[in-house]
C-alpha cells in the first residue's frame, strides 16, 4: 500500500474521491440480474464477537455494545482497511438469525450515510472490489425485511461502486489488489440490471493480469501462498459467475487457475492449512480445501519448487521449505528473510512452525516476525538472511545465489539447500541438508556454515576477532506450534515433543552447538495477541571456516488409534 502522506498518494486519493461522487450521476441498478447465492465462508465465533460488541481487527479490539462498527477508531490502515473490506458480513451471515441480519443491515445502512458519496478510506478500488463481493454474495441477507426505500438506497449504492471500479481499477496496486478490483468489478456487472456494459472491459483487464501477474509456474512476485489463495478464489468466482451468465470464460483465466491449483497443494500440510511464509498465514478455516475444489484441477504439482518452495511428503508427515530468495523491491512490504526455513506437520498436527506473520499486532511485531530468528532456520546473531530496510518496510540485500538440489534413494527423500546471504557481511554461506525418510517417521538434518573463497575467509577473519568473544555467533531454531508440549530429556541431551493428539517426537543434536529450550510466540489472524510456545536452539561460535551441526527429529510413538486426530477450533479461545 503507498504511503498515504506521499504527494503521489495524496492525489490518487483525492482522484479516488472524485470519481466516487461522479459515478453517483450515472442511472443506477434496480435489481439483480438473478439470485445471487453466497460464496464466502464466514466464521460463526467471530459472528458471535461482532453481535456482543467485540470488535477484533488486525489485532486491535474495541469492546463496546453501543460502538458502531464504523465507530472503531484507530489509525492502523490494516484496521481500517479490514473494517471497510466489509469481510465481516460473512461471519454475520455464517450466524444468519435476525439478530444478525439487522446488524449487518445497519452497519451497511450507516456506510451509506456516512461514506457512500465518496467520502471517507473505503473508497479504493481493491477495498471496493472486496466490499462490492460481500454486499452482492449476501444480498438476499441484507434486504430481507428492509423497506422498498432501503432496497433502492443499497442498489444505488452498489451501482455508484461499480462505475467507479470501472473508472479506477487501473490505479490499483498489481498483484492481488488488482485482482481484487478485477473480480469485483466483473461479479458487480454481471449481478446488477443495468451495469453489463463493464464486463468486458473489466474481463479482458483481469484476463491480461492472469498472463502478466501469475507466473508460468503458477506463483506470484510476493511469494505469498495466502495471497495466492485469495486469487485462486477470486478467479473461481469470476469464472462460475461468468459460466452462470452464458458468458465466454478467457483461456487466459481458465490457464491461471490450472497453473496456480497445484501450487497450493503443493504449499497445504496435513492439516488443511497453507505453509506460512512471506506475511501469509493458514488461510481462513476451510477455504484453501474450498478454493481447489472449486478449480476443478486435480493436477498434482511437479517434482521442483514451486513459487520458490519445496515440499517434501512421506508417511503421515509433510515438510515445506522456503527454498528461495525472498522478494525484493516493491512487492517485498511484508516479505520474511525466511530462506531455507521449514515447517513440518505430522498427520494434523503441525509440529515445527515459523512464527507467522506480526502484522496484525503493531509495527514493533510485524518487524520481528520478518527477520529470520523467527523462521525455523540458522541465523547469525546480528543480522538476518535479508537485510530490511528501515522506514520503507522492504527487503533489500537478499541473498543472490539460493541453490536447492532434491533426490531419493531406498531410505530417504533428501534436500540439498544453501543461500550466500551471509557472505557479504560475514564471508559464511548457509547450507542445510535435510533428509526424511520415506515412512515419514524421522528428519535428519545438517546445517553448515562455510567459506567457499579467499575473499569469503578475509571476510569472516575480519569479524572472527572482533570482541567481546572470538568467532561468529549463530543459532538454528526450531519453532514448536503451541500444541506442542516439548521438555528436555535424557539429562538435557534430547527434547521430547508431545503433540496433542498423544504422538511423541524426539529432538537429538551432535553436541557440536549448546541446546536450549526457549520461550516462542505463534502469530496468527484473528488472536488479540500472539500465543505463547516453545522453540528448541542450538546456539554456538563458529570458529573455522566451516562449522557443521547435525540434529535429528524421530518419532517416538505414534498417535494412539482410539485418538482421532483432527484439529478442532476451540471457539471460546479465539480472542485469548
Amino acid at each position: 500500500m503507498a504511503n498515504p502522506t506521499t504527494w503521489r498518494a495524496r492525489r490518487t486519493n483525492f482522484l479516488h474521491r472524485v470519481h466516487a461522487r461522479r459515478a453517483g450521476r450515472l442511472p443506477a441498478a434496480t435489481a439483480f440480474v438473478s439470485a445471487p447465492e453466497p460464496r464466502t465462508i464466514g466464521n460463526v465465533a467471530r459472528g458471535r464477537q461482532l453481535i456482543a460488541g467485540n470488535f477484533l481487527f488486525s489485532g486491535f479490539l474495541v469492546e463496546s455494545t453501543e460502538v458502531s462498527i464504523w465507530d472503531v477508531g484507530t489509525e492502523d490502515p490494516a484496521v481500517t482497511a479490514e473494517i471497510h473490506g466489509c469481510t465481516w458480513l460473512d461471519d454475520l451471515a455464517a450466524i444468519g438469525n435476525d439478530k444478525a441480519r439487522l446488524r449487518a443491515q445497519t452497519w451497511v445502512g450507516e456506510w451509506i450515510d456516512r461514506y457512500g458519496r465518496g467520502t471517507g478510506p473505503g473508497w479504493t478500488p481493491d477495498l471496493t472490489g472486496r466490499r462490492l463481493i460481500r454486499w452482492i454474495n449476501h444480498g438476499f441477507f441484507l434486504f430481507r425485511g428492509q423497506e422498498k426505500a432501503a432496497t433502492q438506497r443499497l442498489y444505488r449504492s452498489l451501482a455508484r461502486q461499480t462505475v467507479f471500479l470501472s473508472k479506477r481499477w487501473r490505479t490499483a496496486s498489481p498483484g492481488l489488489p488488482r485482482f481484487e478490483a478485477l473480480a469485483g468489478m466483473v461479479y458487480a456487472s454481471l449481478s446488477l440490471e443495468g451495469m453489463d456494459t463493464y464486463v468486458q472491459p473489466a474481463v479482458e483487464a483481469l484476463a491480461k493480469d492472469c498472463e502478466t501477474r501469475i507466473d508460468a509456474g503458477g506463483g506470484i512476485a510476493t511469494r505469498n501462498p495466502e495471497e495466492l489463495l485469495h486469487i485462486l478464489g477470486l478467479l473461481n468466482w469470476t469464472v462460475l459467475a461468468l459460466n452462470d451468465t452464458g458468458n465466454r470464460v478467457p483461456t487466459q483465466i481458465l490457464a491461471a487457475v490450472a497453473r496456480v491449483a497445484p501450487v497450493l497443494r503443493a504449499l497445504r500440510h496435513g492439516d488443511g492449512g497453507l505453509a506460512r511464509f512471506h506475511g501469509g498465514g493458514r488461510g481462513p478455516e476451510g477455504r484453501l480445501d474450498e478454493a481447489l475444489a472449486g478449480s476443478g484441477v486435480k493436477d498434482l504439482p511437479g517434482p521442483g519448487p514451486q513459487m520458490g518452495f519445496i515440499r517434501l511428503n512421506s508417511g503421515r508427515s509433510s515438510l515445506v521449505v522456503d527454498a528461495a530468495a525472498p522478494p525484493a523491491g516493491p512487492v517485498s512490504a511484508n516479505a520474511h528473510a525466511s530462506t531455507l526455513g521449514f515447517e513440518l506437520t505430522s498427520g494434523r498436527r503441525p509440529l515445527i512452525v515459523n512464527c507467522g506473520s506480526g502484522i496484525r499486532f503493531g509495527a514493533e511485531w510485524r518487524r520481528a516476525s520478518r527477520a529470520t530468528p523467527s523462521h525455523s532456520t540458522l541465523g547469525i546473531e546480528g543480522v538476518s538472511s535479508s537485510e530490511l530496510v528501515t522506514g520503507l518496510n522492504l527487503l533489500a540485500k537478499t541473498p543472490d545465489q539460493v541453490l536447492c538440489n532434491a533426490s531419493q534413494s531406498d531410505d530417504v527423500r533428501k534436500l540439498e539447500l544453501s543461500h550466500d546471504g551471509y557472505r557479504p557481511s560475514h564471508g559464511l554461506t548457509h547450507a542445510r541438508v535435510l533428509e526424511l525418510s520415506l515412512d515419514g517417521r524421522s528428519l535428519d538434518g545438517e546445517d553448515l556454515l562455510t567459506t567457499l573463497s579467499s575473499e569469503d575467509e578475509k571476510q569472516f577473519g575480519s569479524v572472527h576477532d572482533q570482541p567481546p568473544l572470538p568467532g561468529v555467533p549463530y543459532a538454528i531454531r526450531f519453532h514448536l506450534h503451541p500444541d506442542v508440549t516439548a521438555s528436555l530429556d535424557m539429562a538435557g541431551t534430547a527434547v521430547s515433543m508431545v503433540l496433542k493428539s498423544g504422538e511423541t517426537w524426539v529432538f537429538r543434536h551432535d553436541g557440536i552447538a549448546e541446546m536450549t529450550l526457549a520461550p516462542s510466540v505463534y502469530l496468527e489472524i484473528g488472536r488479540l495477541k500472539p500465543r505463547t510456545s516453545q522453540q528448541v536452539v542450538l546456539s554456538g561460535r563458529a570458529m573455522a571456516y566451516a562449522t557443521r551441526i547435525r540434529w535429528s527429529l524421530a518419532k517416538s510413538q505414534n498417535t494412539p488409534d482410539v485418538v482421532r486426530d483432527l484439529v478442532q477450533a476451540d471457539l471460546a479461545d479465539q480472542i485469548d
